[in-house]
């Protein structure tokens, strides 16, 4: 089983890691070819490129220049330990034990605009590229066209020694996207949070992204490797729903006091 996440846009660099073992990035020749056209950005065409302020446009501008390999402990940091948003802020994997991160490190992959798909422990620097972006390079219109089928055959190659054949999709669709599932060789399950708001069950954007970190660390915690197991995930008041599901949507509920 594998499960795939989105990275985040928030990031940490500052602190400490919990571990000094690391890996090495599966497509770091793609993302120096990615990175070859993206310094040629200005400040203003980052923001443009991705939506984002001036002040963002500019750091971004700043982590291009300094964007360099070889990638070591010294100026890079493993992926899991760098991403801080709402998924990592729920996942807790600086609460990992030695043994829950190395089931990470087999089963957890992290889909990524500028690095493809990141293993918890590779080693990365601070970026941002948006897998949505409309980045035209060499290889297309956009990174879903530069990635091609690459991210999917890695997916099916690590898939095939594993007991079974499923992926756990906890990723946004424009990271999920970057899946081509009509090659992928496995069963996609892809789990749904809903929290009750003005008188029905709807996603929220935030409990849902949460939601998804906190399935992981369920997953990585349990050591479960069936589709059957996920169901009867109950962290934070959220509850499978039968009724509201297929199998291959579970949907899990949540009606906070």
């Amino acid at each position: 089983m594998i499960i795939v996440v989105s990275p985040a846009k928030s990031l940490d660099f500052d602190s400490p890691a919990k571990t000094k073992k690391t890996s090495e990035v599966e497509f770091l020749n793609d993302s120096k070819e990615l990175m070859k056209g993206l310094k040629k950005y200005q400040p203003e065409q980052l923001s443009e490129l991705m939506h984002m302020s001036d002040a963002l446009g500019e750091l971004n501008f700043a982590r291009n220049a300094n964007w360099k390999a070889p990638f070591t402990p010294e100026n890079a940091k493993q992926a899991i330990f760098a991403f801080r948003g709402d998924v990592y802020q729920g996942m807790k994997a600086e609460d990992y034990s030695v043994a829950e991160l190395n089931f990470a490190q087999k089963h957890l992959r992290i889909l990524s605009g500028l690095y493809g798909l990141l293993k918890p422990l590779d080693l990365i620097q601070p970026y941002r590229l948006e897998m949505g972006s409309k980045f035209a390079n060499e290889r297309g219109k956009n990174l879903y066209e530069f990635w091609g089928s690459k991210i999917t055959d890695n997916i099916n190659s690590e898939l095939a020694p594993l007991k079974t054949k499923l992926l756990i999709n906890l990723a946004s669709n424009e990271y999920f996207s970057a899946v081509q599932t009509k090659k992928l060789e496995a069963e996609v399950v892809t789990p749904v949070f809903k929290d009750w708001s003005n008188g029905k069950y709807k996603i929220i954007s935030f409990f849902a992204k949460k939601a998804r970190g906190e399935m992981v660390t369920y997953i990585v915690n349990n050591r479960i490797e069936s589709a059957g197991e996920l169901l009867d995930f109950q962290v934070n008041g959220y509850r499978y729903s039968e009724a509201d599901s297929t199998v291959a949507k579970p949907v899990f509920l949540r009606k906070q006091d």
